[in-house]
């Protein structure tokens, strides 16, 4: 999905997916807006890349904006999972 949008599209697709994950699981996570549009344009990649690895996607296929606001998912989770074992 994100492949054919300008950078503007990305930040703001991004945003809203990295919203709409921290709004899904709540808590203490770092940063404002710039780590929000950052978290859901890496959610929308991680995604891309997990689904192209078990055949969801073909070559030049993008995740779309729930298939992004899962892999944000992910990466809170991970973020979580790290931040409390410290």
């Amino acid at each position: 999905m994100l492949e054919g949008y300008s950078i503007l599209g990305w930040i703001v697709v991004g945003g809203l997916a990295g919203a709409l994950a921290k709004f899904i699981m709540p808590g203490r996570d770092p940063g404002g807006c710039i780590v929000t549009i950052l978290l859901g344009v890496a959610g929308a990649l991680v995604a891309g890349f997990i689904g192209k690895a078990v055949g969801w996607y073909d070559e030049g296929d993008g995740a779309g904006f729930i298939a992004a606001v899962l892999g944000a998912l992910l990466i809170l989770l991970v973020y979580r999972l790290l931040v409390r074992r410290r």
